[in-house]
């Protein structure tokens, strides 16, 4: 089972700090390009992942031949942006998608299929920090082949279809993604594989189990 360590010098106020703390957590590539037939450009994509107990922290690492970043507000098509992903499900309920635009747009949904979403409120929103090398500006298509890194700090309490205040202890399953649906040079990568014959993330039999150790 994969483990998510806990370091508690983690601060959410400080996520540049953070980030740098996150380079002792070996890194993840997520490189299964599923769909390479249709979509055959893979980008280098990876993650860090640790927790300090009330909140989990995520480093998200790209580097990619086109970057975009047009998405203006939470809740938006990020997915058609740089976007990276984190899909978690606790139990049989149903599972939550945390997406990020590069410059750290984020979208979070609820839902047991994927047609049938309940997006988090904007309160809740509020309470996932972000930080982002490429700053938060929005931008269309550059194709410079920039390396960037999004760092993201989501507090328990964000599980907001269940009553959590800790990330210790947990057990789980999960999966992480990179895409572009937009970009010129779309793209659907994986941390783990996904066996279906178009791209598709919401595919819960393919998350892993996981615990917060």
């Amino acid at each position: 089972m994969y483990q998510i360590p806990e370091i508690s010098r983690l601060n959410p106020n400080d996520l540049q700090t953070a980030s740098r703390l996150l380079e002792q957590v070996k890194p993840n590539p997520i490189a299964f390009n599923n769909w390479s037939e249709d979509f055959p450009y893979q980008p280098q994509a990876g993650f860090r992942m640790a927790h300090n107990g009330q909140e989990l922290f995520i480093r998200f690492s790209v580097r990619e031949e086109c970057t975009l970043a047009k998405i203006t507000a939470d809740n938006g098509e990020v997915w058609t942006d740089s976007c990276v992903e984190f899909f978690l499900a606790l139990d049989d309920s149903g599972y939550y998608n945390f997406e990020f635009s590069c410059i750290g747009k984020a979208l979070l949904g609820f839902r047991k299929e994927r047609p049938h979403a309940v997006h988090a409120p904007q309160e809740t929103m509020e309470t996932i920090r972000r930080y982002s090398t490429l700053g938060k500006d929005n931008f269309e298509e550059t194709q410079l082949n920039t390396p960037w890194e999004l760092t993201v700090a989501i507090p328990a309490t964000a599980l907001f279809r269940h009553q959590l205040k800790n990330w210790k202890g947990l057990s789980a399953t999960m999966n992480l993604y990179k895409c572009g649906d937009n970009l010129s040079k779309s793209h659907y990568l994986s941390w783990q594989p996904i066996d279906t014959g178009k791209p598709d993330f919401h595919v819960p039999r393919c998350f892993i189990p996981v615990c917060f150790i």
